[in-house]
């Protein structure tokens, strides 16, 4: 008999905890949500505005408070998020205390491409338009005659990781034979880069030629530097 009753105690007991969770959960996804919460992942600044994303999350609502919890499909609003041409990943959710958070990480561009109009290169290779919240101090790609960018994207990369080269380099150029020409933000003389190959050699050998050039007081006197002849660099005075 103590064993029954024990056990009709445990069923009750199971029973309670069963409709509390239930009951406060119904509560709990019959409420509205109370605010948005928006993160950047990435560093740098934003290529699209908090409010911006903001507008995506409450899209057709006047403002989030006017959002019931159990009205809000996740799925269906990172959708929306991922739509937008300057986002990469977004991660939203729902907080116990109702905020409507989002995790966003930007699209990173690492060069932008002369056309009409211009567009950004990211660091996949794909297209990206220019933002109207901010520009990015990446180099100008002149000469384009395609649209695949997949050669393209390492030296991009590289660029961009290497701190010397990140700052010299404003300009690259394509010409009609594949070959790439390096423009550099102070002097005149142009870098004949070559197929976007050996791309560490190349910078390596660059930097040892500008570092000893510099030292000597004769960049001003040449007009054309060659990578393209692997530990060589072959320079053309004026």
């Amino acid at each position: 008999m103590k064993r029954s009753w024990e056990y009709i105690k445990f069923v009750l007991l199971f029973g309670l905890v069963v409709f509390l969770f239930s009951f406060t959960k119904q509560r709990n996804s019959s409420r509205n949500l109370t605010k948005t919460n928006i993160e950047f992942l990435d560093e740098g600044v934003p290529f699209i505005t908090r409010n911006t994303v903001n507008k995506l999350l409450i899209q057709n609502y006047d403002s989030v408070t006017s959002i019931r919890k159990e009205k809000v499909v996740l799925k269906e609003v990172e959708s929306r998020l991922l739509e937008n041409e300057m986002i990469r990943n977004a991660d939203v959710f729902i907080s116990l205390n109702g905020t409507l958070g989002a995790k966003i990480t930007q699209r990173k561009p690492l060069g932008r491409v002369a056309a009409s109009p211009d567009y950004y290169i990211d660091d996949e290779g794909k297209k990206m338009p220019l933002s109207s919240v901010y520009t990015a101090r990446v180099p100008l790609i002149t000469g384009v005659a395609k649209s695949n960018f997949n050669d393209l994207t390492p030296l991009l990369i590289a660029i961009n990781q290497d701190p010397f080269m990140k700052s010299s380099i404003v300009g690259l150029e394509f010409q009609q034979n594949g070959e790439i020409v390096l423009r550099l933000r102070k002097h005149d003389f142009k870098v004949l880069f070559g197929k976007p190959k050996a791309i560490a050699n190349k910078f390596q050998n660059f930097k040892a030629f500008y570092k000893k050039t510099k030292q000597d007081n004769k960049l001003s006197s040449y007009k054309l530097v060659n990578l393209q002849f692997g530990d060589q660099v072959v320079a053309t005075k004026i």
